[in-house]
């Protein structure tokens, strides 16, 4: 929630692939960003894949819509850029892949920008579904759900003030290493967990994390159910006056066949009730013109306004 307003935070899905931009257009990426940050949206989220196989039939959430030879910018990078180009704006992975990045890399790397975003930075984190990206990594497919909890258990290790870190995870460990600069905030940036809240992703989320991204298309019922149980096991785990982060993205609802972005926006309420802290609308859902992206940008943060005032 906006501590100053009472309200969910609002989240803008930014572009992948060529969904706006053309493959040597990407850099423009930057203009949205701008957009958002005078608009008053108060997080950027940017997806992940760092090399893409031939089985996009694998996809577990439908018909994967982007052809082979689509450029996904790294995340980590590109909010770095965006970094430099905005001041306010909160900078989010939804998700990162996180097992595919070496553990004292990464959190060197998201230290790294969230000291000269000066804390903007957090982490939604999960295992993806692609089993070429792990093995193109030297990485066992079958191990990701133990890389991603053992890498991010080390990152807070090595993000922790007081001494040298040393870690003994059946995926890697070390001994004595000291990793600067520390993040902004002690103990390092916001982590959320994203995918179904089985047993060990609800762990994950007690033990380890922030909060929760709940899967692609899961209804109001589930969500409101999945927050409280993990206010449950909050409480249970001596946790139970902090509030559990949940981002989700907001259905498209439609008139006459057109995305209608207030209809949209309407759910939010909803959402809300059920737990969410953080509502995301996707930009390419409503706009395939990236002339005409940033004043849509303007537009959303304005229509968000209203809504809440």
């Amino acid at each position: 929630m906006d501590e100053a307003g009472g309200r969910p935070r609002l989240a803008l899905g930014l572009p992948v692939g060529t969904t706006l931009y053309k493959a040597d257009q990407q850099h423009r990426i930057v203009e949205i960003a701008r957009a958002a940050d005078a608009a008053g949206i108060d997080t950027l989220v940017h997806s992940d894949h760092v090399v893409m196989g031939g089985r996009t039939d694998r996809y577990p959430f439908g018909t994967f819509a982007f052809p082979d030879g689509s450029p996904w910018l790294e995340p980590l990078t590109t909010l770095a850029v965006i970094a430099g180009a905005t001041s306010r704006v909160r900078l989010s992975t939804g998700i990162l892949i996180a097992g595919l990045r070496r553990a004292p890399l990464l959190a060197k790397t998201a230290a790294t920008l969230d000291a000269l975003s000066g804390g903007r930075l957090e982490l939604g984190v999960g295992t993806g579904w692609q089993r070429e990206e792990y093995e193109a990594m030297g990485l066992e497919f079958g191990e990701r759900a133990q890389i991603l909890d053992d890498t991010v258990t080390a990152c807070k290790a090595l993000w922790a003030e007081g001494g040298p870190a040393s870690v003994d995870l059946p995926t890697l460990s070390f001994d004595g290493l000291w990793c600067d600069p520390k993040p902004v905030a002690p103990g390092g940036p916001a982590i959320l967990f994203s995918g179904p809240l089985t047993a060990r992703n609800l762990r994950r989320i007690t033990g380890l994390g922030d909060g929760w991204i709940p899967i692609m298309g899961e209804p109001v019922a589930g969500v409101a159910e999945g927050v409280a149980r993990i206010r449950r096991a909050w409480a249970e785990a001596g946790r139970g006056g902090a509030v559990p982060r949940v981002r989700h993205t907001l259905p498209v609802a439609r008139t006459d066949g057109s995305p209608d972005l207030d209809r949209t926006l309407d759910h939010t309420a909803a959402l809300s009730d059920a737990g969410v802290t953080e509502a995301t609308v996707p930009l390419t859902a409503f706009t395939a013109d990236p002339d005409r992206a940033p004043a849509w940008v303007d537009a959303l943060g304005a229509r968000w306004h209203r809504l809440w005032t």
